[in-house]
């Protein structure tokens, strides 16, 4: 499981990404949502957690945004997907808490994506919330593999279906 999202994280890359950028792909993740009929909260936030692009569909509420918050927190810090830290800490036991964070700001869990550049910089966030973690996760994934026409990115699902 961590190699296949360690390959997702090397895969999904882009040449450069800008605000407006944001704009677009969050536009094309909104329109997924609504032609696969599923309720979600999407956000797409700069490092600094500054929100350029969020939808959340009707069935979601206050609840899904406090989940994206702490998705974004928690890929900020390290960098590398939710969901990944969560495969992490299922290798080594870790918590939010031995880390000596709060969990109230920080969660091991999927639905939080880096946004990174080919250079390996990361520029921002791309998050979900509402459905189970592995969804959330690859969720994501698809979008990204989609929007950047990156064929063969391995999937987390058949490992959880």
């Amino acid at each position: 499981l961590k190699e296949i999202v360690s390959k997702q994280e090397e895969m999904l890359r882009f040449d450069s990404f800008t605000n407006k950028d944001a704009w677009e792909l969050g536009k094309f993740m909104v329109e997924r949502i609504y032609e696969k009929g599923i309720e979600l909260a999407v956000s797409i936030r700069k490092c600094n957690g500054t929100i350029l692009f969020q939808h959340e569909t009707a069935g979601t509420n206050l609840l899904n945004d406090k989940w994206l918050g702490r998705k974004c927190q928690t890929v900020i810090l390290r960098e590398q997907s939710s969901f990944g830290a969560w495969v992490d800490a299922n290798i080594t036991g870790e918590t939010v808490e031995s880390n000596g964070l709060d969990p109230r700001e920080y969660v091991f869990i999927g639905g939080g994506f880096p946004i990174k550049l080919k250079t390996g910089e990361m520029v921002g966030v791309l998050l979900a919330s509402n459905l189970p973690q592995q969804k959330d996760h690859q969720f994501l994934v698809d979008i990204l593999s989609d929007y950047l026409g990156v064929k063969d990115v391995p999937s987390v699902l058949p490992l959880f279906e």
